[in-house]
C-alpha cells in the first residue's frame, strides 16, 4: 500500500519512502512549557499520534520524538515573577502536559528530549555554523547569515524581498541583514550557559535541529510535523540551518496541521480566547476531544464550539453503544472476542490518502451501521459479528479511542439466561426485576 502525505515543502502529495527500510523517523515540535496547554496545542499531539498508530499498524517501526522547550524568555519571566527556578516552572508544566497526553490516550513517545539536556550539542552546532561562515558573532550574540544559503522562504512561500522590507522596521543594528536570526543570545538575566561567545542561551530555532541530529544520528528524518503557525519563522529557520550544517532540508516530508478555531478566530493565548486542554478533557472526556479533532482532515481548521463538541459526544456514544452491545452479544452466545477475520481495507486506504481521518471515520460508522443491523437479526450470525467486532477494535485502536466493554462472568450469563427463561414463561414481574439488574450491569 502506497502511503501518500502532503509535503508542505513541495506543496504536493508524495509517497512516503523511508530513509531506512521498515522504519519511520518522525519528529513533532512540542510545547514551550511556561503554562498549561490549551485545546489548540493538543491538535498536533493527536494528529501525529494517529499517524504513528496507522504507520505501526501497517508494519513500520516508528521512532516518534516530541520535545519540550524548557528554555525561553517567557519561562524566565514566570520564574522571576514567582521567585522560583526555571526548572521548577518547566517541571510543573511538563508534568501537567504529560497528564493531558495520557488522558488523550497518546502513546508514549520514543523520546521526549528537553532543550536543557542538549546544551553542549547546541553550542557545538552553532560553533560549526560560525566556523563555516553561515553564522557570525556580534558582541556575544550569534546570528545566522541568511545569505549563506539558497531559497530562503521556500517552505512558507515568502518572498525574501518583501520580507526584507517588513523586517527593516524592527532591524537589529547588530545584524548584517534584517532577516538574519538569533542562534545565541547574550544575557545577564535568568538561566544561562557558558559558550565561546560568552554567557547566554540559545535561540529557539536551533534546538530542534540539534535534537534531531543527536537522536536520529543522520541529520535527516522522514517526517517533521507541527502546527501551521510554525511554518514561519520556526520551521523555515530550521531548514536554513540544516542546509548550512548538513546540506539537506532536515526532513523528507514536512507536515502541518490546521488551527483549532474558537468562533471565527484561531485559538491562542495572545488573543485570550483559549480553553485549557485539561478543562475541556475534565468536562467532555479525552475520547470526545480526540474524536472532535479527528473528525476534520488534519490540514483543515477544526471549530471548537458547544455544537461541535456535542456532535462529537453523540457520535462517540453511538460508537460505544454498538461496540459494547457486540461484545455482550458475542459473550452471551458463545462467540469469540478475538477473531482474525479483520476487514478494514477501505479504512486503511483513507488513512493512506494523506491521513484522511474524516473519510476513515465514515468507514467506521458504516461498520457501526452494519453491526446494529446484524445485532437485530435472529439467529445471530456469530462469525460475522466476530469479524465486525475485531475490525472495530482495530479501527478504534488506530484512532486512539479507548472504549471499554464488559467482560461477563458466569453469574452474568446465568442471570441473562434466567431472564430469557422468565420472559418465555411470561413471568413478566420477575423478568422485569432481572432486566433492571441486567441494565445496571450494562449487559442489556
Amino acid at each position: 500500500m502506497d502511503i501518500k502525505l502532503f509535503n508542505s515543502l513541495t506543496n504536493k502529495l508524495e509517497v512516503l519512502s523511508p530513509i531506512k527500510p521498515g522504519e519511520i523517523s518522525m519528529y513533532c515540535c512540542g510545547p514551550t512549557v511556561y503554562g498549561d496547554a490549551h485545546v489548540g496545542n493538543i491538535r498536533p499531539a493527536i494528529v501525529f499520534d494517529t499517524l504513528r498508530r496507522f504507520l505501526e499498524y501497517v508494519g513500520y517501526d516508528v521512532k516518534f520524538v516530541s520535545n519540550f522547550t524548557d528554555v525561553d524568555d517567557k519561562i524566565i519571566k514566570k520564574a522571576i515573577a514567582e521567585g522560583v527556578s526555571e526548572s521548577e516552572i518547566t517541571d510543573r508544566y511538563i508534568s501537567a502536559y504529560k497528564k493531558v497526553l495520557a488522558e488523550l490516550n497518546i502513546k508514549p513517545h520514543y523520546k521526549n528530549p528537553r532543550v536543557t539536556e542538549y546544551m553542549g550539542q547546541i553550542i557545538d552546532y552553532i560553533d560549526d555554523l560560525v566556523k563555516s561562515g553561515a553564522a557570525y558573532n556580534k558582541d556575544g550574540d550569534v546570528f545566522f547569515r541568511i545569505s549563506s544559503i539558497k531559497d530562503y522562504g521556500e517552505l512558507s512561500n515568502i518572498n525574501v524581498d518583501d520580507l526584507e522590507v517588513g523586517a527593516r522596521i524592527e532591524e537589529n543594528s547588530k545584524k548584517e541583514s534584517p532577516l538574519d536570526f538569533a542562534l545565541w543570545k547574550k544575557t545577564d538575566e535568568g538561566i544561562k550557559w557558558d559558550s565561546p561567545w560568552g554567557l547566554g542561551r540559545p535561540g529557539w530555532h536551533t534546538e530542534c535541529c540539534v535534537m534531531i541530529d543527536s537522536i536520529f544520528g543522520n541529520g535527516k528524518i522522514d517526517i517533521h510535523g507541527g502546527g501551521f503557525d510554525l511554518k514561519f519563522p520556526h520551521h523555515e529557520n530550521e531548514i536554513a540551518q540544516a542546509k548550512a550544517h548538513d546540506h539537506n532540508k532536515l526532513a523528507n516530508i514536512w507536515m502541518h496541521n490546521g488551527f483549532v478555531n474558537f468562533g471565527n478566530e484561531k485559538m491562542s493565548k495572545s488573543l485570550g480566547n483559549v480553553v485549557l486542554a485539561k478543562d475541556a478533557i475534565a468536562k467532555y472526556g479525552g475520547n470526545v476531544m480526540r474524536l472532535l479533532i479527528l473528525s476534520a482532515h488534519y490540514r483543515a481548521p477544526v471549530q471548537f464550539t458547544e455544537e461541535t463538541v456535542i456532535a462529537a459526544k453523540n457520535e462517540l456514544e453511538k460508537i460505544s453503544l454498538a461496540y459494547r452491545q457486540l461484545a455482550v452479544a458475542l459473550q452471551l452466545n458463545g462467540g469469540s472476542l478475538s477473531s482474525k477475520e479483520i476487514k478494514i481495507d477501505n479504512f486503511l486506504l483513507a488513512l493512506a490518502d494523506d491521513l484522511n481521518t474524516s473519510n476513515a471515520l465514515s468507514e467506521l460508522f458504516a461498520l457501526i451501521k452494519e453491526a446494529n443491523q446484524e445485532l437485530r437479526k435472529r439467529p445471530l450470525d456469530l462469525a460475522k459479528l466476530e469479524s465486525i467486532f475485531a475490525s472495530l477494535t482495530k479501527m478504534l485502536d488506530i484512532f486512539g479511542l479507548n472504549i471499554s466493554y464488559p467482560l461477563l462472568t458466569k453469574e452474568d450469563k446465568d442471570l441473562y439466561n434466567k431472564y430469557l427463561e422468565l420472559k418465555k414463561e411470561k413471568r413478566f414481574e420477575e423478568s422485569d426485576k432481572l432486566r433492571d439488574e441486567l441494565i445496571s450491569r450494562h449487559i442489556i
